[in-house]
C-alpha cells in the first residue's frame, strides 16, 4: 500500500507519533473507495448497546447479525468498520484482513436511570483490540458530564497504552450531561469545544455531531458575535468545527445520528465536503435500511465526497 500525497500530508500533522499509530491511521485513509483521498466513511454498529436491539436492527433484520456489518462494510468498500468487542470477535476470523476496524472500548445503554451520571463502562481493552489486529479504538467521552473528567482520565490512559502498540485513537466527543441543556448538545461554541476536547486529548480521529447555529453559553455569544464567526448555514459550522481541532491538524469525521431522510443525509455530506471535514461517520441510516438501498447510499456518498455528486 503506498499512500498518497494527500494522505502524506494528513499523516505530516501527528509529529508526536510512532510509526505504528500512522501506519494505522494510513491504512484507514487509503482503505476503500475513498483511499488515498483524505476522505473517510466509518460504518459504526455500537447501537445495540445504546438504544437495544430491536430499536437498533429490527428495521433490516439482517442486521442482528455482526456478519451483516462487516459485509456491508466490505462490499460498499469503506474506511473502516467500528463495533464493541463482541460483534468484532464474532466475525474476526471470517473477515480477518479485509476492512480495518476499530473497537468500540466503552460504552452506555438505555437501561440505567434519568438521575444515573451520563458516563460509559469500560467493555473491553487495548489487549482485545491488539488481539483482534483492530487499526484503532474507539472511545467516547461527555463534555459537560459530572463524569467527564473521570472519562478524560480513562482515555488519556487508553490512548496511551493504544499508541505503545501501533494502534490509533478514534474519540466520540458526545456533549450531555449536567452543564449543557437539550439545545445545548447541539449547540455549535458547545460541538467546537467538544471537537477541541477530544483534539487536546490526543485524539488521533475526533468524531462529533453536526451541530445547530445555537450558541448555549453565554461568554461564548459574546465571542462570537464580537469577532463576527460565521455559523449561518451547515457548512460554515462544519469549517468551524475543523478550525477548533488544531486548524484542520486532525482528522474529524461527523456522525450521522438518527434515520432520516435520503436527501438530507446527502445534503449533510455536501456541507461535510465544503466545511472541510473529513467525512462521516453513519450507522443508523445506512444499517437500518434494506442491503441495497444501503449500498447505494454509500455509493452516492462515497461520490459527493470525491466531489462528483
Amino acid at each position: 500500500m503506498r499512500a498518497s500525497t494527500t494522505v502524506q500530508r494528513i499523516l505530516a500533522n501527528y509529529e508526536g507519533e510512532n510509526a505504528g499509530v500512522k501506519g494505522n491511521l494510513c491504512r484507514m485513509l487509503m482503505e476503500g473507495e475513498l483511499g488515498g483521498t483524505g476522505k473517510m466513511i466509518i460504518l459504526p454498529v455500537d447501537q445495540g448497546f445504546e438504544h437495544g436491539p430491536a430499536r437498533s436492527f429490527a428495521p433490516n433484520a439482517a442486521g442482528y447479525d455482526p456478519h451483516y456489518h462487516y459485509q456491508l462494510a466490505i462490499d460498499a468498500g469503506l474506511s473502516a468498520y467500528a463495533a464493541p468487542l463482541g460483534p468484532l470477535e464474532a466475525g474476526a476470523d471470517t473477515f480477518a484482513g479485509q476492512i480495518p476496524t476499530i473497537l468500540k472500548v466503552n460504552s452506555a445503554n438505555s437501561l440505567m436511570s434519568d438521575t444515573a451520571g451520563k458516563n460509559q463502562a469500560i467493555t473491553a481493552s487495548v489487549d482485545d483490540a491488539s488481539r483482534l489486529g483492530c487499526a484503532a479504538i474507539g472511545f467516547t467521552i461527555y463534555p459537560g458530564s459530572d463524569m467527564a473528567l473521570d472519562m478524560f482520565e480513562e482515555i488519556v490512559q487508553m490512548r496511551k497504552e493504544a499508541a505503545a502498540r501501533g494502534i490509533a485513537t478514534v474519540i466520540w466527543s458526545y456533549p450531555r450531561g449536567e452543564a449543557v441543556t437539550k439545545d445545548g448538545e447541539t449547540a455549535i461554541d458547545v460541538a467546537a469545544y467538544a471537537a477541541h476536547v477530544a483534539a487536546l486529548l490526543g485524539a488521533h480521529i475526533i468524531k462529533i455531531k453536526l451541530s445547530t447555529d445555537h450558541i448555549m453559553q453565554p461568554e461564548a455569544k459574546k465571542v462570537y458575535d464580537a469577532q463576527k464567526i460565521d455559523v449561518s448555514d451547515m457548512a460554515a459550522r462544519v469549517k468551524h468545527c475543523v478550525q477548533a481541532s488544531f486548524a484542520g491538524r486532525r482528522i474529524i469525521v461527523f456522525s450521522g445520528g438518527a434515520t432520516k431522510g435520503e436527501d438530507a443525509v446527502y445534503d449533510d455530506a455536501r456541507a461535510i465536503l465544503a466545511g472541510g471535514g473529513n467525512g462521516s461517520i453513519i450507522g443508523r441510516n445506512t444499517f437500518q435500511r434494506p442491503r441495497e438501498d444501503a449500498l447505494a447510499m454509500l455509493g452516492k456518498l462515497v461520490s459527493i465526497y470525491k466531489g462528483q455528486a
